[in-house]
């Protein structure tokens, strides 16, 4: 009989090793992270997380698998490039489960994006009667399958002509509404200068056959006479240009602009011929056990998986599958969501969750998962499912890699890593690595927040008045009745799904216009935006450089005349290598600045605007003395974002530093209304800390705020508290608690109370 082996003893290659890291504000990091355990990273926002687990782990991995794939496929697939770091060792495969929308597009649905809605294909051809056909009979992403009335889509669009022109107005005072045709450009000149039309007459004034060709005319060219000339242009009606433009495009992909006028002037309801449905009258006539595919996908995926554990036979055979991957879903807290939800909807952590829940059934091993801020938009009720997720995907032989700051996700954790200690320039290093119980007593800034009390930390202003709620019924409110104080900071909170955001971003500011929200939508992070940029403080900053050196404020924009001539503008210069992975570089005509020589030339008060883009906004705020750059620069120091430097582009940004941008961007209003949807998203304890002091300063100011969170600290901070509930979906939509967070204490049979009790020390 052979002797038992002896126990593997711990190699260099149980680690994922990295030496002197560098990308971004990385300080030449050196880290070793345990393989198959559950480690969380952690630090205030800006202190280089994201900078270390995605830009390069998650990069190089990426970038090494790729390299392993023939030239024919590297060359059509996504080039990342080697990130700065001297060494990394002992990668293993990524899998990143980001935030990042997905299949945003009106096509996209829950159960299209987790597979469940092909396996009810499956069964329905086979099982259903009278059958439609095979599988994609009832697609509604197929055109055997989809509504021919409304393209599969569920609902049609329909233009509201009487809304396109003004007919109090004639064309040269601006009849015509549609903003994509002002008074006096090429496309109004096609109508006003057409000679069709009497461009001096009101369009209420005009004849039948004019008002026909007016909206609907076409298949012929018209003269149109310009300063540069005369031109002859096929003519295309207001109707038929409104359709082109906007009616005959996927919506989910328009820009906001575009949505904007498509809403202005359409009406939008469920589709007449399918009912909402997507599918076609075959795939609609066909049915299992009573129920049409259409029936089931409406149903909560919990009601869904009861319906299908009652088959029998082969087609509970094929339904087995779907039911695995159901219960998945429901095992992550997202029973409430309905197959026939568009992705669209989502917020950003069910996306993630779900994205996840793709990769459960998976029997691949010793793969590294990483998760962005996986608790975001998720109550503390609901994180304890997530945790049952990441330490499964832990026990089936993977390392998980999680980007937190929640204090459950980071007790949870097998090995933590705390960046820091501060953001920018004064973070980028190491400043613990080790078990969450060594963190708790670790002198970082983590470590500090994980020791410190929770009592209950709110002002306890008393309300100056009340704003009404009544007869809530969006998405699932049940008829909901509430008043939201004035004058206070109420925190509207409950479990994921339970209402909240719809209570308190949509009906509120429904019912009482002007309401400044303040929402989870994503500021845009092209390479060239910047915090100058998203502020809307650089138009005057080149105002004030043109004046002060009697020159054209063009001169002063790195997209226009003051672009660096050897690199656009973009102050680095990028080589594609054809097969090889492609190389970026300083430029160094600029050193990376984006301005050319003339631009640097000039000056304002000793600084050229490349050194301007380099102040603080700290600093910023202390060089201009003009209120319209000074006073946004004070409210971003306000937000905690002092650091910032104003040239900084939005795509280095930490995905808290750009939630605290937005918010700073929406500040500055007194006596007004502000909904702020989810804004302790990305942020550290200590970013919480900061915020929670712009609120009181925004409340002491004479407004009203209402924040829609999670976050135990945040409900500490609160003057009221609405608790939605008791569930999510179906099962919630109802007020559970509307009173001071002293009295939520006492509340029993409410998940946020459970909670709050916990996080103050208070006995359950």
């Amino acid at each position: 009989m052979s002797a038992p082996a002896a126990p593997r003893r711990a190699s260099a290659r149980d680690h994922i090793t990295v030496l002197g890291a560098r990308e971004h504000n990385l300080a030449d990091v050196d880290v070793r992270l345990p393989k198959d355990t559950l480690t969380v990273v952690t630090g205030v926002s800006g202190s280089g997380k994201s900078s270390l687990v995605f830009a390069t782990i998650a990069a190089e991995s990426q970038r090494q698998l790729t390299a392993s794939f023939p030239a024919f496929l590297r060359h059509r697939l996504p080039r990342p490039e080697r990130p700065q770091a001297a060494a990394l060792r002992d990668l293993t495969p990524a899998v990143v489960v980001d935030q990042r929308p997905v299949g945003a597009n009106s096509r996209s649905t829950v159960g299209t994006l987790t597979d469940v809605h092909a396996v009810l294909r499956v069964l329905f051809s086979r099982h259903a009667a009278p059958s439609a056909g095979p599988s994609t009979a009832y697609s509604f992403n197929d055109p055997a399958g989809m509504c021919p009335r409304c393209d599969g889509l569920g609902r049609t669009v329909d233009l509201d002509t009487d809304r396109l022109v003004d007919p109090a107005l004639s064309l040269n005072e601006g009849a015509i509404r549609l903003p994509s045709v002002p008074v006096g450009s090429a496309s109004w000149q096609l109508y006003a200068q057409s000679g069709l039309f009497d461009p001096d007459l009101p369009v209420g004034r005009f004849s039948d056959e004019e008002r026909r060709l007016l909206l609907h005319g076409h298949g012929f060219t018209v003269a149109r006479t310009s300063r540069n000339g005369t031109y002859r242009n096929q003519y295309e009606g207001l109707a038929r240009r409104f359709t082109r433009l906007y009616l005959n495009r996927d919506h989910a992909r328009m820009n906001a602009r575009d949505r904007a006028a498509a809403a202005d002037f359409t009406r939008e309801l469920p589709c007449p011929q399918c009912g909402g449905a997507r599918l076609n009258a075959a795939a609609l006539a066909s049915r299992l056990g009573g129920r049409t595919i259409a029936d089931l996908c409406a149903l909560e995926v919990g009601d869904l998986i009861g319906v299908l554990e009652e088959l029998e036979g082969p087609a509970a055979g094929v339904a087995a599958e779907a039911l695995e991957q159901l219960r998945r879903i429901r095992g992550i807290g997202l029973g409430y969501l309905a197959l026939d939800r568009a992705t669209a909807s989502l917020s950003g952590g069910e996306a993630q969750r779900l994205k996840t829940v793709r990769h459960l059934g998976s029997s691949l091993t010793g793969l590294t998962y990483i998760f962005d801020e996986p608790s975001t938009g998720l109550h503390p009720a609901d994180v304890r499912r997530l945790l049952t997720l990441l330490r499964a995907l832990r026990d089936q032989g993977n390392t998980v890699l999680v980007v937190e700051h929640d204090r459950d996700v980071i007790a949870a954790a097998d090995h933590v890593v705390d960046l820091g200690p501060g953001a920018g320039a004064q973070g980028g290093r190491v400043v613990f690595e080790g078990t969450p119980r060594a963190l708790a007593a670790a002198d970082t800034p983590t470590g500090a927040w994980l020791r410190r009390p929770s009592p209950l930390t709110g002002r306890g202003r008393t309300p100056t008045g009340w704003l009404a709620v009544t007869g809530a019924r969006l998405h699932n409110l049940a008829g909901v009745d509430v008043d939201v104080p004035r004058g206070v900071l109420t925190v509207v909170t409950g479990v994921a799904g339970s209402g909240k955001s719809t209570l308190a971003a949509r009906v509120l500011p429904a019912q009482h216009p002007g309401t400044v929200v303040v929402d989870q939508a994503p500021i845009a992070a092209a390479p060239r935006a910047s915090v100058a940029t998203h502020l809307k403080i650089m138009d005057a900053v080149r105002r004030l450089f043109a004046r002060a050196n009697g020159v054209d404020a063009a001169l002063f924009s790195a997209n226009s005349a003051g672009a660096c001539p050897a690199c656009s503008g973009r102050g680095s210069v990028r080589t594609d290598l054809a097969f090889m992975d492609p190389v970026t570089t300083v430029c160094e005509a600029c050193a990376g600045g984006r301005f050319g020589p003339q631009a640097l030339g000039h000056r304002l008060r000793g600084l050229d605007i490349v050194q301007v883009g380099e102040l603080s906004a700290e600093e910023g705020a202390a060089f201009f003395t003009e209120e319209a750059v000074a006073a946004p620069l004070r409210r971003l120091v306000e937000v905690g974002l002092g650091h910032l430097a104003l040239g900084r582009t939005l795509d280095t940004l930490s995905g808290g530093e750009r939630q605290r941008l937005r918010l700073a961007g929406r500040l500055g209003a007194s006596g007004a209304v502000y909904v702020v949807d989810e804004p302790s998203a990305g942020l550290h304890m200590a970013d919480i800390a900061v915020l929670l002091e712009v609120f009181d300063r925004l409340v002491d100011a004479g407004n009203t705020l209402v924040v829609v969170d999670h976050d135990t600290d945040v409900v500490r901070h609160a003057d009221w508290v609405i608790d939605l509930g008791p569930g999510a979906g179906r099962h919630g939509g109802r007020v559970v608690f509307a009173g001071t967070p002293a009295d939520l204490l006492e509340v029993r049979g409410s998940a946020t109370a459970e909670h709050l009790r916990a996080a103050v020390g208070r006995a359950a």
